[in-house]
């Protein structure tokens, strides 16, 4: 079954698989399945040495990771996504802006987990551009959020100057 995601302002077919450990599994031992896969950053470490010749996979941060924590493996991957294992934790967030600002990726960003329609705004703010909507929400609904607000006040990943810079450079 091929499930849905949106990417940029659109909802689009994923044939992306996220790996999660199972009860009882470790890192260094679970099984990596064939075919597209986002993996935990902790199995990559792990298994980096049977796992570098795969070009199928990418990589996902949990909400105690830091981007640095992928090193100099971070330009291998052309999907990254940061797990929200609840909506009421915002490290996630952190760690977006950390791979967009400080280490430069600009390769697709993806929220995986807790991921709601009244976050998505603030998400595509710090750099996501594809969000794996929780699976009981209503994804044509969630998409609405990317345009909840018409205006940005802060300075952020997507937006270099705050608001009353912009006005006092209109005035002028």
């Amino acid at each position: 079954m091929t499930s849905k995601i949106i990417q940029g302002k659109a909802i689009v077919a994923d044939d992306w698989s996220v790996l999660r450990l199972a009860e009882g599994e470790t890192a260094d031992a679970v099984a990596v399945p064939a075919g597209k896969t986002i993996i935990p950053l902790q199995v990559w470490l792990l298994q980096r040495v049977a796992l570098e010749q795969r070009k199928d996979l990418a990589i996902w941060f949990g909400s105690a990771e830091q981007a640095k924590d992928l090193g100099d493996d971070l330009s291998r991957f052309a999907l990254l996504a940061v797990d929200f294992p609840k909506f009421s934790d915002g490290r996630g967030y952190s760690i977006a802006h950390n791979l967009r600002t400080r280490c430069a990726y600009t390769g697709a960003l993806r929220a995986i987990g807790d991921v709601l329609r009244d976050q998505l705004f603030y998400m595509q703010r710090v750099g996501f551009n594809e969000y794996a909507v929780r699976a009981d929400k209503d994804i044509n609904d969630a998409i609405k959020g990317l345009t909840d607000f018409s205006e940005k006040y802060q300075t952020s990943w997507d937006e270099k100057n705050p608001l009353f810079r912009r006005r006092d450079g209109a005035a002028a």
